[in-house]
């Protein structure tokens, strides 16, 4: 049977549909000999490369929506500044949070501190803010590489790396498939940034404004990419009726995603057994 490599998108809480992905992939035997992930596609990416099956990506998931209080602690514990700093001139800092910080909280204790030690390699896409380009890890630091790559500006302080300030991947690359071109014999992206439902039509906050604004950026993108090359399958779950920075609606997130299980089995075999 041939290979497969899997690029998963950005696009926040609606991207906990790529866990679907990877519940699909287990239950057809296959395995992914690359990943290549932006924001909270190189998170979901990262725990599968670790070893995580969809379905315990799933229950981690699920259990963490469900304790809101514990979220909120965790939350508190990831600010890049302290409540006293609002009193030293640093509000930005007060508010926002370390992505740093904010992985050490939040991501499951399975995730090694390298990227060497991955059972899938991975390839992890943040923003240069100043050059204005893609950055690509694929060695070194796995934390520090998904804290770069999640960095969304105002929500979260820019992370420094070799001299560079880095901010979320989405910017420049919200779905990386091209990175594995030539890796694989079949290539799967799932694209989960596309347009909310058509019923949502309610003035978003401050924040969800922010992120909705991101994400109309991040579709532009994904469509001209799309033009000048797609990949083998491409995926788009229909979750586009939550908001991205929802969460804590993981288990609603994930049913909507569900039906996408039958759309890859129908069409990824053919692919696979094709000449």
């Amino acid at each position: 049977m041939k290979s497969v490599a899997l690029a998963l998108g950005g696009g926040g809480a609606r991207g906990l549909a790529h866990i679907v992905v990877a519940e699909a992939l287990d239950e057809m035997g296959v395995r992914p000999v690359a990943i290549a992930g932006t924001s909270i596609g190189a998170i979901i990416g990262a725990g599968y490369a670790a070893g995580m099956t969809g379905r315990e990506m799933r229950r981690y998931a699920i259990q963490m929506a469900h304790n809101r209080t514990d979220v909120m602690r965790r939350m508190m514990r990831a600010r890049a500044g302290k409540l006293r700093d609002i009193f030293g001139g640093g509000l930005g800092d007060a508010t926002r949070l370390d992505a740093e910080l904010l992985c050490e909280q939040f991501l499951p204790e399975i995730l090694p501190e390298d990227f060497d030690d991955l059972s899938i390699p991975l390839t992890v896409i943040a923003s240069d803010l100043y050059l204005r380009r893609e950055v690509a890890f694929s060695k070194g630091s796995l934390r520090h590489a998904l804290a770069a790559s999640i960095a969304l500006p105002t929500i979260m302080r820019p992370v420094e790396h070799d001299g560079r300030v880095l901010v979320d991947g989405g910017a420049t690359n919200p779905l990386p498939f091209e990175h594995l071109r030539g890796r694989a014999d079949v290539i799967v992206a799932v694209e989960i940034s596309g347009p909310v439902s058509a019923d949502r039509r309610e003035v978003p906050n401050a924040l969800e404004c922010l992120y909705a604004t991101v994400l109309v950026m991040t579709h532009s993108i994904i469509g001209e990419k799309l033009r000048h090359g797609a990949p083998d399958l491409l995926l788009q779950p229909h979750v586009g009726a939550f908001r991205a920075l929802g969460f804590f609606q993981a288990s609603a997130i994930l049913r909507a995603a569900d039906p996408v299980k039958a759309e890859i089995k129908e069409r990824l075999l053919p692919l696979l057994k094709s000449d």
